[in-house]
Order: C-alpha cells, then structure tokens, then sequence
C-alpha cells in the first residue's frame, strides 16, 4: 500500500504541503481539515503545494487548490506549486491551475517565488 498522507513543512510565514502519490477525493477532504486548522492557528501568507511524489490527480485536487487559492487572495497571500510531473500537469493546465499559480522545479524557488 502506498502512503496517502500529508506532511508539512514551515519556512516563516509560508506553508509546504507535500503531497501523497494520489490526490484524490479519498484523502482531499483530510488534506481541507487539515489545512484550514493550519492556516486559522499560524500567520501563513504562502502556500506550497509540493507535487514531486504525486503521480495522480482528480478533480478534488484542483478543488483544493483553488480553495487555497481564494483562501490566500482574499488575505494578500499567494500559493506556488512545485515538482509537477507530465500526468499532474496536464491535470492541473485543464484546470487552469497555470493562470492562477506560479509553477517552479525546487522547493527553494517555490517559497522564494
């Protein structure tokens, strides 16, 4: 079985969320609770999501990301995504996810980004 959840990581102000081999409705609704409780208890003006382990995507993975989207731009704070593989790529361009998001290939260059 493979491991299906998350790990953060805080740098300052700014959040890394890594992210499971699969994103998927199964685990995206631990992945809000999670995350809401993170962001209500700390001053995170950043969010990173960190796709370099994640091989699938679905629909909800897009739903969170734009939650934390809205979430972060509605408070002056921004979200990046790094370590993107073709599959999830793809995934995350029919979302629209390129327009709204700024993708990067490190860890270091998401959270300065």
């Amino acid at each position: 079985m493979y491991e299906q959840t998350f790990s953060y990581e805080a740098h300052g102000q700014t959040l890394v969320i890594h992210l499971p081999k699969e994103l998927d409705h199964h685990n995206c609704r631990n992945l809000k609770y999670e995350t809401d409780l993170l962001l209500s208890e700390n001053y995170i003006n950043k969010v990173v999501f960190d796709f370099s382990r994640t091989e699938f995507m679905d629909s909800s993975g897009i739903g969170i990301l734009l939650n934390r989207y809205k979430q972060m731009a509605g408070s002056g704070g921004t979200v990046t995504i790094y370590g993107v593989n073709a599959q999830v790529g793809r995934v995350l361009a029919i979302g629209g996810i390129g327009r709204l998001m700024k993708y990067f290939d490190t860890k270091e260059a998401a959270i300065a980004g």
